[in-house]
């Protein structure tokens, strides 16, 4: 049994421009705790989205070893069970130690089905970041909409917690901030797990461009040579070169004619 898993990066590089450091404040004070709370939410709701969509196309395409494991659902229980450490324990560590959160989860699937249907193999790699991306387009039109009835304005700089402007105190400082981390959060879940570098979706993703002999082939190579930590050390290097680039480009289609463009 192999699986598919959501990996979040660390991140805490400075953003050029008026694009500030995504890094929260380094206090144990309360608005800390609170911040914490939210982030940690955004993240176990976001993860089990991504999770979920593996699990329900591998479901649809005839694999029903997550299904089975009670993961083609949102209700992150099965998903926990599965990864405590990777949703649990790691999160709320490295919120406390580093001030920032990382974590992962995975869903099962079945490598011999993989093998006689590599291209709904391939979707169902594709699906979680598909959810990602789909919560960010939730979360940038919840920010229109409040710009739109003046909850919200477009920011001087923008930052993890601060992609929109409350113009009002009260549950609208609260919302700016839930649906700020929201959008970054499913932004960087799914562009990261694009790449196509083991252990991320992208490298079974990727096999839609190949044939699928060469896609299979490819991905037992890939899988045969150990890449798994070495992948993803390459992967957090070139993410880190590439987010405030993709950063940017999201806050001009959220903010059309905005100065970040």
């Amino acid at each position: 049994m192999h699986s598919y898993g959501t990996k979040l990066p660390r991140r805490k590089e400075r953003l050029r421009g008026t694009v500030k450091r995504l890094s929260l404040m380094p206090d144990m004070s309360q608005d800390f705790l609170i911040l914490g709370f939210i982030w940690y939410i955004v993240f176990l709701f976001s993860t089990t989205c991504h999770e979920g969509a593996h699990a329900l196309i591998a479901r649809l395409g005839g694999d029903s070893t997550a299904f089975h494991g009670g993961q083609v659902s949102l209700n992150p229980l099965p998903h926990i069970k599965r990864e405590p450490f990777g949703l649990v324990v790691v999160p709320i560590l490295s919120y406390i130690v580093a001030h920032w959160m990382i974590g992962w989860a995975s869903a099962p699937y079945d490598p011999a089905w993989q093998q006689r249907y590599p291209r709904r193999a391939a979707w169902m790699a594709l699906g979680g970041p598909a959810a990602n991306f789909t919560l960010v387009l939730l979360s940038a039109a919840g920010i229109r909409v409040g710009m739109h009835f003046g909850y919200f304005a477009m920011p001087d700089s923008a930052s993890f917690t601060h992609i929109t402007e409350p113009l009002t105190p009260g549950i609208a400082n609260f919302a700016a901030t839930f649906l700020s981390i929201f959008f970054l959060l499913n932004l960087l879940l799914g562009t990261f797990n694009l790449l196509p570098v083991p252990p991320l979706d992208g490298n079974t993703g990727i096999t839609l461009l190949m044939g699928e002999e060469t896609g299979l082939r490819f991905l037992d190579w890939s899988h045969s040579q150990g890449f798994g930590m070495l992948g993803l050390i390459i992967a957090w290097y070139a993410f880190d070169k590439m987010f405030p680039y993709i950063f940017r480009f999201a806050l001009v289609v959220l903010y059309p004619g905005s100065r970040w463009g």
